[in-house]
């Protein structure tokens, strides 16, 4: 049960949303005169469109949402530029904060609460560059579709989204795991040109070491 209480009764939430629609008053106008942030008038506004006065009436439960439709939300939100307040419009969604909860779980690779249990997210494995480099190129391909990458390669969004946004800022040697590798552990094909030289140094000089250990054997 929610333990959310209104001071304002469902008539005075009514009356300040038909006011609101009449086209006589601003949101400003009427926030101050109900004493009401104009969020929480949107909120009003929004419920009322979707449910007429039942939608305003207040909520002793926690209202509870279809996974498809907090991920379509969520990804309309992340990747198709709406607004919060127009995914909450169009998903009839009770608040703005909502949203940012599904949002922040979303991009951490968690789960989504429904009614049914939990529909989890893709979470985050480990790949290879080869496969980063092919994730992206099929990212892109199908015009930046996140979440059919997500479901090809059993990915997580923020793994698929930061390898995109990188690729395109700095080329595939952005994709490459340099945590805890040397120059020479790497593929050299994805090396670059200082870092081919780098390579070509060391090579010589662990040659030169073996050279010069050979001869002292010998």
């Amino acid at each position: 049960m929610s333990k959310r209480t209104t001071k304002h009764t469902i008539e005075e939430r009514y009356a300040a949303v038909t006011k609101y629609l009449s086209g006589l008053y601003s949101r400003i106008t009427i926030s101050k005169e109900y004493g009401i942030d104009e969020n929480t008038l949107a909120n009003w506004i929004r419920k009322y469109k979707a449910n007429g006065i039942d939608g305003l009436k207040e909520s002793r439960t926690w209202k509870r949402y279809p996974a498809d439709l907090k991920l379509n939300a969520v990804l309309d939100y992340l990747e198709n530029g709406y607004s919060l307040r127009k995914c909450c419009d169009k998903y009839n969604i009770s608040s703005r904060e909502v949203l940012r909860q599904w949002i922040r779980l979303y991009t951490s690779a968690k789960s989504f609460k429904t009614t049914g249990g939990h529909t989890n997210m893709k979470h985050g494995r480990k790949t290879t560059f080869k496969e980063r480099l092919e994730i992206v190129q099929y990212t892109l391909a199908h015009d930046k579709d996140y979440q059919k990458a997500i479901d090809k390669y059993k990915i997580s969004y923020s793994q698929v989204y930061s390898w995109v946004r990188k690729f395109e800022k700095d080329g595939e040697a952005a994709l490459q795991d340099k945590r805890g590798k040397t120059v020479k552990d790497r593929e050299f094909e994805t090396l670059s040109e200082t870092e081919r030289l780098k390579l070509e140094i060391l090579r010589l000089k662990e040659r030169n070491e073996y050279l010069e250990t050979e001869n002292i054997i010998s």
